[in-house]
């Protein structure tokens, strides 16, 4: 998934300032694609050069944001992205090669034990806040739409990745503590 991309669904689901969209990415959107509210400014300025999203006209006032739509040209490249085919990414994460490090040099003095236990904790506080937001988002009834399926789906992949790192964290740390034990 590219930032443009990202931006484009956004501003789709709801014309947006520029603020309104980094506060939306930190919300939504940036729980599965992460952009610094500096990248996102940047990169609204290169969609609108390009001619996929414009600024609504309108009266300028006094503290009043610029708010962007998305043109049709924009929603043909989203569409044209959509139909696209990636392949899947493979898991790059720092804690899984730490652990695999460890099984050749030791697990430490309790150091591996308490990242591994800050991970679990991050991973539950996620997972907790995807659980509200699917209360929140998807009250009974509200998945009617072919959109509001989607968008729950994507929500449901975050909360079972969230579930699969709590248990699997959640079995580390009760190696991890085992090695450490073991030591002398």
């Amino acid at each position: 998934m590219s930032l443009p991309h990202a931006i484009l669904t956004a501003l789709l689901e709801k014309p947006s300032s520029g603020l309104e969209l980094t506060r939306r990415f930190d919300k939504s959107i940036g729980f599965f694609w992460a952009a610094t509210h500096q990248q996102i400014y940047r990169e609204l300025g290169k969609l609108e050069q390009s001619g996929l999203i414009r600024a609504i006209p309108g009266p300028p006032a006094q503290g009043r944001r610029k708010e962007y739509e998305v043109l049709p040209s924009g929603r043909e490249e989203l569409a044209a992205w959509v139909a696209r085919s990636d392949e899947p990414r493979a898991l790059r994460d720092p804690l899984a090669l730490r652990l695999r490090a460890a099984a050749m040099v030791g697990v430490g003095e309790g150091s591996l034990g308490a990242e591994v236990r800050r991970h679990l904790g991050l991973h539950v506080a996620q997972l907790d806040a995807y659980r509200a937001m699917e209360t929140r988002d998807f009250p009974d009834g509200k998945r009617d739409s072919a959109e509001a399926k989607l968008q729950h789906l994507v929500l449901q992949a975050g909360i079972e990745m969230e579930r699969f790192w709590t248990g699997w964290l959640e079995q580390v740390d009760a190696v991890v503590a085992e090695l450490e034990a073991e030591q002398p």
